[in-house]
């Protein structure tokens, strides 16, 4: 809660950023974006990026929130290019996975929901995934009724190690939320092509790059 909060005034002072620029005549448009590059380019902290160079239709930059206390961190040692990201059957990951075999080697890609992230995370581990990365899927009627595309990007999740589970156990590989209409996108997508997974690049390094010049998501607001 404490983080939504912190969160949510961010986007808050990036609205009071963009009204300035307006009244002191300045550009809404390159101005305010450059305005908030190096705002955002602050305040981002652990955030890891990655991107999808295929298929074609998902060839996105996207944005991910470590785990906050279990699993390896995504850094410099943990560097992949063009590994399969693979949604995991069955979707929510809460056992071993029926595509196991396709998860050896390459990145899980598990839906939010039925256990923890943490429990998400160690099944993946055991199926041989290098990594994991869990997003909501399903988004009620009424959420995006109410959430403005603004405040979409802070609608972050923190996930915390399963205090049900022994203390001996551990996750040993990378483990990470994606914005929820995020992940949905991609799923469908993949489905919709009848392909078995994503091609992917990460973690990307954008400590260079402004926001406005990311080649973000179409149905997300940065």
């Amino acid at each position: 809660m404490q983080m939504l909060r912190i969160k949510l005034i961010e986007s808050f002072l990036i609205l009071v950023l963009f009204n300035i620029n307006i009244l002191n005549g300045i550009d809404g448009g390159q101005s305010f974006a450059k305005t908030v590059a190096s705002f955002v380019g602050t305040s981002i902290g652990s955030d890891v990026f990655f991107e999808i160079i295929y298929p074609p239709e998902l060839e996105y930059t996207y944005k991910l929130r470590p785990a906050k206390d279990f699993g390896a961190p995504f850094n410099a040692s943990f560097l992949e290019e063009r590994i399969p990201l693979v949604p995991t059957d069955p979707p929510h990951g809460c056992q071993l996975p029926e595509n196991a075999k396709e998860l050896k080697g390459r990145i899980a890609l598990i839906e939010r929901g039925e256990c923890s992230f943490f429990i998400k995370s160690i099944k993946a581990e055991e199926a041989g995934a290098k990594a994991v990365i869990i997003a909501d899927y399903h988004t009620s009627s009424l959420e995006e009724s109410i959430i403005s595309p603004i405040w979409t990007d802070h609608y972050y999740v923190d996930m915390i190690r399963d205090d049900t589970i022994s203390p001996s156990k551990t996750v040993n590989i990378p483990a990470g939320f994606l914005l929820g209409k995020n992940g949905k996108m991609i799923r469908q997508t993949l489905k919709r092509l009848n392909q078995p997974f994503a091609l992917i690049n990460i973690p990307v390094n954008l400590t260079f790059t402004s926001l406005d010049k990311l080649h973000q998501p179409p149905w997300l607001f940065w």
